[in-house]
């Protein structure tokens, strides 16, 4: 009996030894595979700049190129740009309103754009670029021949590492852009002591920089912008462990040292769009000063505590593709031939990564490029293009739990405004403030460029209405009644002047103005009015909210009714125009009269379904092809008719190589390090397609949260982590064999929640902070 006791014993120890040992395993690999998941990695070092990795902390940013003989980081900060403080409207513009008009309306288009060119445009007629600032430069001594070569990026840590064997010694780089510490940081070290060598240059293409090496182990560059009255300083700090540190033209050279830190700080003259009279020389000076001789180890930590406040809220899995292994830009190349669910999923969290390294609270928003742009003559200047590339930005920032990153675009907003109050009284003699198709760091509001596409009045209609999309996430009323109701009733004031009755109809239409960049200047694009519309009802809403200005929102009720419809034409189109003047060839990159399916609500499944179907239909009439933000809104739209295949089929093709070295691709789709090809670079495609694949798995645009309202056929397995949805609401759920498993539902602000999942919807009080669970059927358990 003991024996038998024993044996028994010991076969159900080994067990329990053998499951243990199964379920360390398989945590440790999910571990594996989770960090696999949130990392972008190459086996070589980047040979241009669309193959670099990019850093930021809201302010600096620079792109890491990794290079084993020589490394490059090209940097930049936010506010160094051409130009000067500038008053760019048109004095006595408002004059010749009357007349554009009139020619619109007549028929005569190349005469209104004439006379518009001529009396109505931004004086100048264009705005100012965003500027590189400089370059830092790592240049190593007899590296040789170099073995098990690796760069990556760490999305759940913002840390980049370049690691590579040269002989018998191993390196190993870290990069960081720090914003509890202002700085981008670099730690070089290896596994042999005395092994690191290297000179140390800083440089720009500002004609005229300077670049002065110092014995106290730093480099100070100055530059001056060109065009304009803009200066800035870079400082580098080198800190050495062993070896020696010698000064030699211009450079720190470093001798047989064991390890060494670089940080380098930057600043500008710009203090607002009215004010340049900065010190980058002092600033510059101070940021350096507050970092001391802090070991690389102590910012890093303090970065990544920073950083993961905001980061580590979400998670996202769309099941493995069995390619997480591969290099990123082999990943890229092979999508084609098949889909990579997990480098989609992967594609979400550097939207999110992006946009904080680009836009954090205190800073200015993300421009075209992001932070990111290495040209004096970047492609249409890197500015902020608001008739949709600034406002994609920002789509994902509340459903990816990143809200706090919206507060850079605010700032932006209640600096513009006051340039679009004076553009609105001399272009068009009307209250409130306007925004056209453009703005810069000095906040131009007038029409730009030329008048067959940059008299569109919408920008700030438009940009507004993220202030009430902020507050709809988070439901916060004193945001609401001090910050965004200002701006809000502001846009509105101006549309209730602008607005004018069609000789034909008497119906309230837009004019003059543009679809954007389709068609020239006309009167009534429908784009227009469903933003108008869209923010008169929000200014009725909060007005009721906020018990403010009741005899304000009750004017906006008696205009509404009044502006033109939305009409369906003639091969059952949503019409782009009052005027049914669609061509169903046009394969225009803009579908700018979609707006009201995304991101706006004026027209959907359950209030307008017939509009919903016409619009459908110019989308398929579109076409699918774009460039790569075009591609990324389609995602978006297609979600919202929950079509969820040809969702993905988009996502598909925005992940797809383009601008590639032995790619034949000329349209929309995604460089080696994952940067969003318009081409060329835009970072607009980036966020709008991580907003997209968000918007297949939840939508809270209706009365409800719609669950898994459009999930492919090929997404089958998946769970979503911390997901935002409209009312307060925090949100997780799981997915499998397409269908709901459980659900958890955290409320942030205590409102009523509506859930919905196919056919079934169900409601329920909540408090704030309660957690509430359901199981597959939306039943609370």
């Amino acid at each position: 009996m003991y024996y038998h006791h024993s044996n028994v014993m010991t076969r159900y120890l080994t067990l329990i030894g053998t499951l243990l040992i199964s379920i360390i395993y398989s945590i440790n690999c999910d571990g594996q595979s989770a960090a696999r998941s949130l990392k972008l990695w190459y086996a070589q070092p980047a040979a241009i700049w669309e193959e670099a990795l990019p850093v930021g902390n809201g302010r600096l940013g620079a792109m890491i190129f990794g290079g084993a003989d020589e490394e490059h980081i090209q940097f930049n900060e936010e506010t160094l740009w051409t130009g000067a403080p500038h008053d760019y409207s048109h004095e006595g513009a408002s004059q010749y309103l009357g007349k554009i008009r009139e020619l619109i309306w007549q028929g005569k288009q190349k005469e209104a754009e004439t006379l518009a060119m001529e009396k109505f445009m931004s004086i100048p007629l264009g705005q100012k670029k965003y500027q590189p600032f400089g370059d830092l430069w790592i240049k190593f001594a007899g590296q040789g021949k170099v073995n098990n070569y690796k760069r990556e990026l760490d999305l759940s840590t913002a840390v980049c590492r370049t690691t590579y064997q040269s002989g018998s010694t191993t390196y190993s780089r870290e990069y960081l852009a720090s914003l509890p510490d202002q700085t981008i940081g670099v730690s070089l070290k290896a596994d042999k002591k005395h092994s690191i060598s290297f000179d140390l240059s800083l440089t720009s293409l500002h004609e005229g920089f300077t670049s002065i090496a110092k014995n106290d182990g730093t480099i100070e560059l100055n530059v001056k912008v060109k065009d304009g009255v803009l200066t800035g300083t870079a400082r580098v700090k080198l800190i050495a462990r062993g070896g020696k540190v010698t000064v030699n033209d211009q450079k720190l050279h470093v001798e047989n040292a064991d390890e060494a830190v670089i940080y380098l700080v930057a600043a500008t003259s710009f203090i607002n769009p009215k004010d340049v009279s900065g010190k980058p020389e002092i600033l510059s000076k101070k940021y350096l000063s507050a970092i001391g001789n802090k070991k690389f180890d102590l910012v890093k930590q303090n970065h990544i505590r920073d950083y993961q406040f905001y980061f580590n809220r979400f998670e996202i899995n769309l099941g493995s593709s069995f390619s997480e292994d591969l290099p990123t830009d082999t990943r890229i190349q092979k999508v084609l031939a098949g889909m990579d669910n997990s480098l989609a999923a992967l594609y979400v969290q550097y939207g999110r990564y992006l946009m904080l390294s680009a836009s954090r609270p205190g800073t200015y928003p993300a421009n075209l490029q992001g932070i990111w742009n290495d040209k004096l003559n970047p492609p249409w200047d890197s500015k902020y293009t608001v008739n949709i590339n600034t406002e994609m930005n920002y789509w994902a920032v509340e459903p990816l739990n990143i809200s706090e990153c919206h507060d850079a675009l605010f700032r932006m907003l209640e600096e513009v405004v006051p340039s679009g109050e004076k553009v609105a009284r001399e272009h068009y003699n009307a209250r409130g403030w306007v925004l056209h198709h453009n703005t810069d760091l000095w906040r131009g509001a007038a029409p730009i460029n030329h008048s067959n596409h940059g008299m569109w009045v919408s920008g700030s209609g438009w940009l507004s209405q993220h202030l009430w999309e902020h507050f709809m996430y988070n439901r916060d009323t004193a945001f609401l009644t001090m910050r965004a109701w200002p701006i809000l009733k502001g846009a509105a004031q101006f549309y209730m002047d602008y607005l004018v009755p069609d000789p034909k109809t008497g119906l309230l239409v837009s004019c003059p103005s543009n679809s954007p960049e389709n068609g020239g200047l006309v009167s009534g694009p429908t784009m227009d009015h469903e933003i108008i519309k869209s923010l008169f009802k929000i200014c009725i809403e909060t007005s009721a909210i906020i018990k403010k200005d009741r005899s304000f929102a009750d004017s906006l009720k008696n205009i509404l009714p009044r502006i033109a419809p939305y009409k369906i034409g003639r091969f059952g189109q949503l019409q782009e125009w009052v005027a049914d003047n669609d061509d169903p060839t046009n394969k225009h990159r803009h579908v700018s009269h979609l707006w009201g399916v995304y991101p706006g609500k004026e027209i959907n499944w359950q209030e307008t379904p017939e509009l919903m179907n016409a619009a459908k239909q110019s989308l398929i009439a579109r076409g699918d092809e774009g460039t790569g933000w075009s591609l990324a809104w389609k995602i978006n739209f297609w979600a919202r008719f929950r079509d969820g295949n040809h969702a993905w089929n988009m996502v598909q093709m925005l992940l797809r190589p383009t601008g590639q070295k032995g790619t034949k691709m000329t349209g929309g789709g995604s460089y080696p390090n994952l940067f969003d090809a318009h081409p060329p670079f835009q970072i607009d495609g980036n966020f709008g397609g991580a907003s997209g694949i968000v918007e297949m798995l939840m939508q809270s645009h209706l009365n409800a949260i719609d669950i898994l309202p459009a999930l492919p056929a090929a997404i089958p397995d998946g769970f979503i982590r911390g997901v935002r949805a409209r009312g307060g609401f925090e949100l997780s759920f799981d997915w499998k064999g397409g269908q709901l498993v459980s659900l958890k539902v955290t409320s942030k602000a205590g409102f009523p929640l509506i859930l919905r999942y196919g056919d079934k919807t169900c409601s329920f009080p909540t408090k704030k902070g309660e957690i509430l669970r359901f199981d597959h059927n939306l039943k609370k358990i």
